[in-house]
């Protein structure tokens, strides 16, 4: 298999100087020798970074679920695709084989069809890490419905928002979900959520925590006893390599939510190609990525890249803290896991405990540690490479978006050498470029400045649903001609990257993209609150945390504040999420404002972490004294 497995740091900068020098030669050689094609492509590539326009294996044909299922029946029919680890330890795991997941996801393409779903419609799935979640993804791509996955911790607000967006026709949820020791009424959010969605035709339920819930007559329906009847072979709808895949939202600096759009041969070649490499994963290997499917991590590394490979990928629906914090060690000892890929938030939380949750475990079986949704601090990076891996399994600290579909700067395991906090060097095919606040690419090492992209890769977005002209103005219009990632990075001395966090006004919490507009939009519905801003501020587990500086239409009494601070974070959860709530909330007469009414963010970050030292020049300001009000009362 030429270039398909990179062995050696040689073979990496040999197939890397090929995959810059000669792009389509190079993509349309690993599509050919590692992917099923309904008709080859006329041309690999056509691209316009000012329009913005990419067009990867266009006139190609293909389904993608022939490429993650089918195609292995033959050789791997029997083996396991999937594992479901419930939340509760006491109820037994699943192994679904690829015979087995191939018959699910035609009963699910069949039910989908004789609910009146079609080629190129929007399916929102708004279910909890269980097995049906991988199921539904599948069944979509099966018939070429566009799936719209919504994380099942989002508000009714939220989801709402994003089905209208899309114009979803059903949608498939569950009766509840397990979250460690609570138990979360899905279908009630999904009843309040869809009294704003007129396009909703029908919901699918499944029965998960066996709660009684209400069935509005003509459009709820118990999925099982579909199924049942449902024929078990269901022929894949036949798309073309640009026809969309899926939308996943991702938070705005501005208001709402962006659809990014997906398309079907490009995200299937990275996805598949960036698996098999970042992890090195080999045939019996037992891969976990512990992200929910609700994210694009999910999307990549739990469900199309794994499965692309005829890998077994294992899928957790429950917390690393329940019952107790050696859940995650227990599992990859039961289940003897290879390849293991979690977030820095849930390693911060991990090192915090004693060492015996990890200590008591075999986790022999490791080779390959990853890290994934913002970068890891060093800290954090020796305890999981000294106390989980050992100094034996690599820590593959990976760099990408939503937007990008796949990993896109990381080391290689047992390739490149790796150094704490860096994502090191970009992944074959990527073309990465620093760049000055004026535009200017700053050439060398031992440089920092904002990270673009300077060359399109397969598995990136295409468009913003709906709204091409926000796509161009948020990733093409800051660095015209190249794609503009909205984070920074620095370049040390030998070439490697590290990321150094958003440039924009995006938080990333916990691993979370929370853009800082529609929190103080919510926050700002409360009858109390004139005007709000947020913040992030350093966070020893979860990165960063928000800090609120909130301006009271009438300066209330002190007493007062801690039932409005509960009410504002009551808001932010009914309009976003739990996820999006405030630790801090100081309550403040006014913001640093710039004459032209800009909030000066970065005063205010200071003061959230309590760097009171140079505040910059505030002679600009509108009203320069107010920074010593807010520096005296803050929290």
């Amino acid at each position: 298999m030429s270039n398909y497995h990179i062995k050696h740091l040689e073979e990496y900068y040999q197939v890397y100087r090929k995959s810059v020098r000669e792009p389509e030669n190079f993509w349309g050689e690993v599509a050919e020798e590692h992917f099923m094609w309904r008709k080859k492509w006329d041309n690999v590539l056509s691209w316009d970074f000012n329009t913005p326009e990419v067009k990867w294996f266009q006139g190609a044909q293909l389904n993608i679920t022939e490429n993650c299922i089918d195609r292995h029946l033959l050789t791997r029919g029997d083996k396991t695709a999937l594992i479901f680890e419930p939340n509760n330890p006491e109820e037994a795991a699943q192994h679904i084989t690829y015979r087995q997941l191939h018959a699910r996801v035609c009963q699910l393409a069949n039910v989908l069809k004789d609910q009146g779903v079609k080629k190129g419609d929007r399916v929102c799935i708004y279910l909890p890490m269980i097995p049906e979640l991988s199921i539904a993804l599948l069944a979509c791509a099966r018939i070429g419905a566009i799936h719209s996955v919504i994380f099942a911790g989002f508000s009714s607000t939220a989801l709402s928002t994003r089905i209208n967006d899309s114009d979803c026709k059903l949608v498939i949820t569950s009766d509840g979900s397990y979250r460690g020791s609570k138990s979360i009424d899905l279908k009630a959010i999904v009843d309040e959520g869809l009294e704003d969605c007129p396009g909703v035709e029908t919901v699918l339920v499944v029965k998960r925590t066996n709660t009684a819930v209400t069935m509005k007559e003509g459009r709820d329906k118990w999925l099982q006893p579909l199924l049942d009847k449902a024929y078990q072979d269901c022929v894949p709808e036949i798309m073309d390599a640009e026809d969309p895949l899926f939308i996943l939202y991702t938070s705005g600096s501005t208001g709402k939510p962006k659809g990014m759009v997906h398309t079907t041969g490009g995200y299937m070649v990275y996805t598949g190609y960036t698996f098999k490499n970042v992890f090195q994963y080999t045939e019996n290997d037992v891969y976990w990525c512990t992200a929910d499917i609700g994210w694009i991590t999910g999307h990549s590394y739990i469900v199309y890249g794994p499965l692309a490979n005829g890998a077994t990928t294992l899928m957790f629906e429950g917390v690393p803290s329940y019952p107790d914090y050696s859940r995650f060690w227990e599992i990859v000892e039961k289940h003897k896991v290879n390849q293991f890929y979690t977030a820095p938030t849930a390693i911060r939380a991990l090192a915090k405990q004693n060492i015996s949750f990890a200590e008591k475990h075999d986790l022999s079986s490791l080779k390959v540690l990853g890290s994934v949704g913002e970068p890891i601090n060093e800290e954090a990076w020796h305890w999981y490479n000294d106390v989980i891996g050992k100094k034996k399994s690599p820590i593959v600290d990976t760099w990408w978006q939503t937007e990008t579909g796949g990993i896109m700067i990381t080391p290689i395991p047992f390739v490149t050498p790796t150094k704490p906090t860096y994502a090191t060097l970009p992944f074959v095919g990527i073309q990465p470029a620093l760049l000055d606040e004026k535009g200017v690419e700053l050439k060398g090492n031992q440089v920092e400045g904002r990270l673009c992209i300077k060359f399109p890769w397969p598995g990136m977005a295409r468009t913003i649903w709906g709204n091409h002209e926000r796509y161009k103005d948020t990733y093409f219009s800051a660095f015209p001609g190249m794609y503009f990632s909205g984070d920074g990075a620095l370049r040390d001395e030998v070439g490697y990257y590290r990321i150094t966090g958003r440039v924009d006004d995006v938080i990333i919490v916990s691993g979370h993209n929370l853009g800082t507009a529609p929190i103080e939009d919510a926050i700002n519905e409360h009858p109390a609150v004139a005007e709000s801003a947020i913040v992030g501020f350093p966070h020893d587990i979860k990165g960063n945390a928000l800090y609120g500086f909130v301006i009271l239409k009438e300066s209330g009494e002190s007493r007062m504040h801690d039932n409005l601070r509960k009410e504002i974070n009551q808001i932010i959860t009914e309009h976003i999420g739990p996820i999006a709530k405030l630790d801090k909330i100081q309550f403040t007469s006014g913001l640093p404002k710039t004459r032209s009414g800009k909030i000066m963010r970065r005063i205010l970050r200071k003061i959230a972490s309590k760097d009171m030292s140079n505040m910059g020049d505030t002679s600009t300001l509108l009203n320069p004294e107010i920074v010593d009000v807010i520096k005296d009362s803050a929290l």
